[in-house]
């Protein structure tokens, strides 16, 4: 799996479980719905972290809590 990817998944995962739409996650975490449709699309393969960082605090989450899955451990190499 590649960075993009666990990305998308985690807020997937993240949004299911405070049962919120990714409308809603725009809204708490002024990220704007196209970008946070971009980026679970895979069109945006490469999200900011400062991009990630809005979204946990609209999460009420740290970053550390964000990649803190087993996906993000064992991610791909992506240079190679």
């Amino acid at each position: 799996m590649r960075i993009g990817e666990a990305v998308a998944e985690r807020i997937e995962e993240l949004c299911r479980e405070k049962e919120i739409t990714l409308n809603k996650l725009g809204t708490i975490s002024g990220v704007t719905q196209s970008t946070l449709n971009n980026i679970v699309s895979g069109v945006s393969k490469n999200p900011t972290i400062s991009t990630i960082k809005k979204i946990c605090d609209g999460l009420n989450i740290s970053i550390v809590q964000f990649f803190d899955t087993p996906e993000f451990r064992n991610l791909e190499q992506e240079v190679k």
